[in-house]
């Protein structure tokens, strides 16, 4: 998926909204942006050097003067080399921290967005704008930016001197202003939309890329490494057309805008020496004139690349932009007055309820029935409840709206009697931990990974935590619990990124626990002895577990049946496998056997 916007009206009105950031170093901005003016200025001081050196010493043999103006000559050269490495100095380590102060403004946002924005999108596309995009931004204010002024100031300054050198000659040089302007005019619009298609490609391609990687094993599993690399090229393919239709569009650019100075400085030089010959014009002021002339056709022919740049700039800026305006779900008044209130202690109350819950997707099409509808489900306090249902009946969903992972779109859920929606987000989720079936870890020390179950844990919570995961096997690692795991865990087993991802959902001792089918990846013999340990820590919280499994099930003093989008049946197991014929069917498929114990209590 390319996430694609339409391309804003105005590229200033994009790039003036970086103003924020780059206002702490606008000192050093505009320092460097007027050293750099001076020095630029100073280049168009050789001609003028060379004009009186033409008029004068050469003119009259003079030896000295010569030596004179080259000595003038080289210390101009050297000043202005002073000064352009003292702008470079003065922008750089300023410009880095903008780029870093930007990223860290979006890996913020990033973290603080709900669930369903990352379901929308690309992760391929997120990374793009932290990276390739933050770079061209930081680019454009160290270079494109800086020099636009510059060289606007340099054509300013040196048709200036050119006019008062000589104007008519002057006027034939201004000639191709207008058409550059309307040729400028005319070139931003279709490369601002070729630039903003080209940066959502390459966000594709990352992704692309991205998926590849982490889904390597599948990939060589399932001997599917052609197909991949034939949908690479194609995505390839495409981002490389449009690289060439940029690259056309610029070549385009640049050569009208090389041709037309290029013929105007021709002209000139024509009439300059029919005007040196006639006596109209001395040497001198042809040279310095003519030097002045070629010292003005970079700042004109560097305007195309300046402009594509500025372009691409705009379109970074777009997209940067386009995650931090979207606004992370406001937090309720009442739950920012709750922030600073101490944790209460962990009472009795009234559990978990869940009264007329209604929730759809917010990219579900328009007359779609919502996922869940009329839930209506109390979990008492100190009760383990098991959520049963097919496949696709909305389970894992419904388990998502506890902790707010995703928001309700009806109804409302209480925890010991206080509606959830009054909870700040971050007090909500020192309440309630959760585990979930796809058990993801971090490129991050086997402690890390567990620890941060919660904020406060110790050492010990950390070895109790493991003992209840049966995660021991994490003392066997060549560092203990300090080894790293690589990237999401890929060294260990998926039973064992079960069993840590169990761990850091009881290492904080939670008041309410969410387990999605936390044992799916065990095996028999470990699936016992963690079903053991986890019979003592649901003894003390109140939890709500997707079940599948015969003896996940029988963990649970009740079990409520999901179906359609709705809670059907509530009970303990025996009486819904007695007394419910879709329950009875949905079991048929087990194990009988594992079915004559009780409940746990």
């Amino acid at each position: 998926m390319t996430a694609t916007r339409e391309v804003p009206h105005s590229t200033a009105r994009s790039l003036l909204r970086l103003w924020p950031y780059v206002r702490p170093v606008r000192t050093r901005l505009f320092l460097a942006a007027a050293v750099a003016v001076v020095a630029s200025c100073i280049g168009l001081a050789f001609p003028l050097v060379l004009k009186w050196m033409v008029d004068g010493p050469i003119a009259e043999r003079d030896p000295s003067g010569v030596w004179l103006g080259g000595a003038l000559l080289l210390a101009l050269g050297v000043l202005e080399a002073v000064l352009f490495t003292a702008r470079r100095r003065l922008i750089a380590r300023p410009l880095a921290g903008v780029e870093a102060d930007m990223r860290a403004d979006l890996y913020a946002r990033l973290q603080r967005l709900p669930v369903a924005f990352h379901d929308q999108w690309p992760s391929g596309q997120l990374l793009s704008r932290g990276t390739t995009d933050l770079m061209l931004l930081r680019i454009f204010l160290a270079f494109p930016l800086t020099f636009l002024l510059v060289n606007g100031v340099t054509i300013v300054v040196g048709f200036a001197i050119l006019l008062m050198q000589q104007w008519l000659l002057g006027l034939v040089l201004l000639a191709p202003v207008v058409p550059l302007v309307a040729l400028c005019w005319t070139f931003e619009e279709r490369y601002s939309r070729a630039a903003r298609t080209a940066q959502d490609q390459v966000g594709d391609l990352t992704t692309a890329v991205e998926e590849s990687v982490l889904g390597i094993r599948v990939i060589k599993g399932f001997g599917r490494h052609h197909r991949q690399e034939r949908a690479f090229m194609a995505l390839s393919g495409r981002l490389r057309s449009t690289e060439l239709r940029k690259a056309g569009l610029l070549g385009t650019l640049w050569a009208l805008i090389m041709i037309l100075p290029e013929l105007a400085i021709g002209a000139a030089l024509l009439l300059g020496v029919v005007q040196v010959a006639d006596g109209e014009l001395s040497a001198g002021t042809l040279v310095a004139f003519l030097s002045t002339a070629l010292a003005l056709r970079w700042p004109v022919e560097s305007i195309g690349f300046l402009l594509a740049v500025t372009n691409e700039s705009a379109t970074a800026a777009d997209r940067f932009f386009e995650v931090l305006d979207t606004e992370p779900p406001a937090e309720a008044p009442e739950a920012l007055d709750a922030l600073d209130a101490p944790v209460p202690a962990r009472p009795r109350g009234d559990g978990i309820r869940l009264e007329g819950v209604e929730f759809r997707y917010p990219d579900a099409p328009a007359g779609s029935p919502p996922v869940l509808r009329g839930i209506d489900l109390h979990i008492r306090p100190g009760e383990t409840m098991a959520l049963v249902g097919t496949t696709g009946s909305g389970k894992t969903t419904l388990t998502a709206l506890i902790p707010r992972l995703h928001e309700a779109t009806a109804g409302r859920i209480t925890l010991d009697g206080r509606d959830i929606a009054a909870l700040p987000r971050e007090r909500l989720r020192e309440l309630v931990s959760v585990a979930f079936e796809d058990p993801t870890l971090f490129s991050a020390t086997v402690a890390e990974n567990v620890l941060m179950g919660a904020a406060h844990a110790q050492e010990a919570d950390l070895v109790r935590a493991l003992s209840v995961a049966q995660a021991d096997f994490a003392h066997a690692l060549p560092d203990g619990p300090a080894t790293q795991v690589g990237e999401q865990g890929l060294s260990l087993s998926g039973g064992q990124r079960q069993r840590l991802a169990l761990a850091r959902a009881v290492v904080g001792s939670p008041r309410f626990l969410i387990l999605d089918d936390p044992l799916s990846a065990l095996d028999v013999h470990t699936e016992a002895l963690v079903e053991a340990a986890l019979r003592e820590v649901l003894a003390t919280t109140t939890a709500l577990v997707v079940a599948h499994r015969p003896s996940t099930v029988l963990l649970a003093d009740r079990v409520a049946l999901l179906s359609g989008g709705r809670v059907t049946a509530v009970g303990t197991h025996h009486e819904l496998l007695h007394g419910n014929e879709e329950y009875a069917s949905l079991m048929s498929g087990r194990d009988d056997h594992a079915f004559q114990g009780g409940p746990r209590r």
